[in-house]
């Protein structure tokens, strides 16, 4: 029985898909997972490398690209396991810090905890890049006091059952931490290393992420005041 589904979107990452699979596996190494890989519309092969690695994994692909959140749910739909991580598949996410995700959950008995979020903490990234995140998270935070000082980090673990019932839309994936909140659940932090890029250029620039992201903000916000607040119990007779 498969305990995790490891689901990594990637977009014209052929240059990486090796190193991150082989990391995986190593990180993996004492539990029953699966990988699935979700091409978001590459134009560099990223599939078919993938396709070629030596370890098994399962592809998914879109001709094209519908973006980082809409590959997850995509690789979501098909898992086998109850308990989802999620990272990026440009290298920046250490694979070794993957159990830090998996073990709260599936350790969790009570089925309280919904998701376990990683922290980048060490960020190598651009000065500008982290100066964008971090006024992003400051009005992210502000306006949704989801508690978390970094969504955009790809390192995430989740209940495949949980996740599926968040209302679905484009650039979610910033926002587990408050959706997850929003439907009950317990959200778990976790301190995560961060690396540089492996080979390849990022997909996206500061200006595109901030101008999503000021109507997502509202979207979210408009979503936790709308949320279901009545919780039915079954009426049986006697």
């Amino acid at each position: 029985m498969t305990a995790v589904s490891i689901v990594i979107p990637m977009k014209n990452e052929a240059g990486n898909v090796a190193s991150v699979v082989t990391d995986i596996a190593e990180a993996c190494a004492g539990i029953a997972y699966e990988i699935i890989i979700v091409d978001d519309g590459s134009t560099d092969g990223t599939g078919d490398v993938a396709r070629g690695l030596d370890h098994p994994v399962r592809v998914l692909r879109n001709e094209r690209s519908g973006g980082q959140s809409a590959a997850v749910h995509s690789g979501v739909l098909v898992a086998k396991a109850d308990v989802i991580c999620t990272l990026d598949g440009d290298g920046q996410n250490p694979p070794s810090e993957l159990p830090k995700l998996y073990k709260p959950l599936l350790a969790d008995t009570q089925n309280r905890v919904g998701l376990v979020a990683g922290q980048r903490v060490d960020r190598q990234d651009t000065a500008a890049k982290k100066w964008a995140s971090k006024a992003a998270n400051k009005l992210r935070s502000a306006i949704l006091n989801d508690g978390t000082r970094d969504t955009g980090c790809g390192l995430k673990g989740f209940r495949r059952d949980a996740f599926l019932r968040l209302p679905f839309f484009n650039h979610m994936h910033r926002y587990l931490p408050a959706l997850f909140k929003r439907d009950g659940w317990e959200v778990v932090l976790v301190d995560v290393s961060h690396r540089e890029r492996g080979a390849g250029s990022s997909n996206y620039t500061n200006l595109q992420r901030a101008f999503v992201g000021v109507w997502d903000l509202f979207g979210v916000a408009w979503l936790i005041r709308r949320r279901k607040t009545a919780t039915p119990t079954e009426v049986t007779d006697g």
